[in-house]
């Protein structure tokens, strides 16, 4: 036991004497400008990148007051820069599958007790899960999605696939009554995913999603024969670790998804964990082979369009066999289903409303990112409030232009342009559009009467010129 510092200096290894004495050496020397954090393993490494949560440990303490001692600004230009960081992907218009075949696997082990994630991962995880199963029927309303559960190495089947959501969310509240137990097994889980996903259509997805808390895998055979299964059935895996990384999830997700590893990620945090659960609401991009590419020749689909209709009596449905008084009923084979979207029981016949299918157009189509705005550009534009919610922007001045550079990701000037109509918005317009609506409120409002490209559709006065109906005439509507 060491009684006092010299003690602790003594039991110290080589290296960390060198860096001791390093560090020491720099001290002393103020002309030395390089940074004093880095250890000789990192310069080992040749400047490598460092973990995420050690990037963001820094971050967190680099603050600069402004010229007034204020950080209010700096603070604001960090929650800017981190509403914008979720927006920062690849808008390229690329062939997507729309229409999805998804099973999410949850871990139900005993690994899922554990508290590193608050109050724990298997209730934080259902928590998490049922906001997926919300935004991944907002985001895909024509896919199906099923889930199962690993417990006592053996898999279990949660749900069925379904287009309806209300029949996952209903099952996963149940689980919060259930208590992890046992191990998990990787190899039993991904057979049932196959014979689950094996009859679904070829114009689909097949995606296997895996929540593992786990660090081992009871399984009983060989799981390599069954991820050449999943290459050969064409099934695409992501994995989401809660734990650390394993050798044969990486081998698994970079077989499965055509060498590509970003499918394979463990979540260093409560917000991070969230973060890489909502990115599968995205659809995944199609992949062009030569097999592929024989199959899409007939690229037509039928589906049906029926509308609602109510009775004067309750009915059973061919979907559920419960009565209910209305639904629709399928445009090939006339049986009736209470709710859509929905594939018929009895022929087999996808049925939809239009408005399922318009909601998927975004993913094909996606909103262009908002360019951030300079002090320059904002007075060229003489841009004074939100084209979208009227919020007023930062003055555009000489104390303004005198303030230190915000966060790295946030516009200087807390305004953001959109590069077809030229119009300036706050963050939270910015994110709405993005993630929410789906369309530019400049680009969709079409030209202005009046109103000017100058003032980014703005008046000097706080009116907003819309256009009319009839007429043609402009109609004012004051703030």
């Amino acid at each position: 036991m060491a009684h006092h510092d010299i003690d602790y200096d003594m039991d110290m290894s080589d290296d960390a004497n060198e860096d001791l004495n390093n560090r020491n050496a720099r001290s002393k020397d103020p002309s030395r400008t390089q940074d004093p954090g880095k250890s000789k393993a990192a310069s080992r490494e040749g400047g490598s990148s460092r973990a995420r949560w050690e990037a963001g440990a820094q971050k967190n303490w680099d603050l600069h007051e402004g010229d007034d001692g204020d950080l209010s600004g700096v603070l604001g230009g960090m929650e800017e820069a981190t509403k914008r960081l979720r927006l920062q992907k690849d808008t390229t218009p690329l062939q997507r599958g729309i229409i999805r075949h998804c099973l999410l696997v949850l871990d139900l082990s005993l690994a899922m007790l554990e508290k590193d994630l608050r109050p724990t991962r298997h209730l934080l995880t259902l928590t998490y899960t049922i906001a997926f199963v919300r935004e991944f029927f907002e985001q895909n309303p024509i896919s199906q999605l099923g889930i199962l559960g690993m417990r006592d190495g053996l898999a279990i089947r949660i749900s069925e696939l379904s287009g309806n959501p209300n029949d996952h969310i209903t099952v996963l509240k149940e689980l919060r009554n259930t208590e992890p137990k046992g191990a998990a097994s990787l190899q039993n889980a991904l057979d049932m995913a196959r014979a689950a996903l094996y009859h679904t259509p070829s114009h689909g997805t097949r995606e296997v999603v895996i929540i593992l808390g786990a660090l081992s895998s009871s399984d009983p055979g060989d799981i390599h024969s069954t991820i050449n299964a999943c290459v050969r059935d064409k099934l695409r895996v992501t994995v989401i670790g809660l734990a650390a990384q394993m050798h044969i999830c990486a081998d698994l997700c970079a077989r499965t998804n055509a060498g590509d590893t970003s499918s394979y990620n463990v979540a260093l945090d409560e917000p991070h964990y969230r973060e890489l659960l909502m990115q599968i609401t995205t659809p995944p991009v199609m992949r062009t082979t030569s097999s592929t590419t024989e199959a899409s020749k007939s690229a037509l689909l039928q589906m049906g369009f029926p509308s609602r209709y109510t009775e004067a009596k309750a009915t059973l449905c061919a979907c559920h066999g419960v009565l209910t008084q209305g639904g629709y009923n399928c445009s090939r084979c006339n049986a009736k289903v209470c709710s859509l979207p929905q594939t018929c029981p009895a022929c087999d016949l996808t049925l939809i409303l239009s408005t399922h299918l318009a909601r998927s157009y975004h993913h094909l189509f996606p909103l262009l990112l908002w360019n951030e705005v300079s002090w320059s550009r904002a007075a060229v534009k003489n841009s004074s409030k939100c084209f979208g919610c009227l919020t007023a922007f930062p003055v555009v001045g000489k104390e303004q232009q005198q303030q230190q550079k915000r966060a790295e990701g946030a516009s200087e000037s807390s305004r953001y342009e959109c590069p077809c109509c030229e119009r300036h918005f706050c963050v939270d317009c910015d994110v709405f559009c993005h993630e929410v609506v789906h369309n530019c409120p400049g680009c969709t409002s079409g030209r202005l009467a009046g109103g000017g490209e100058e003032n980014g559709g703005v008046e000097g006065n706080g009116d907003v010129i819309m256009n009319g109906h009839g007429n043609g005439n402009g109609v004012a509507v004051t703030a």
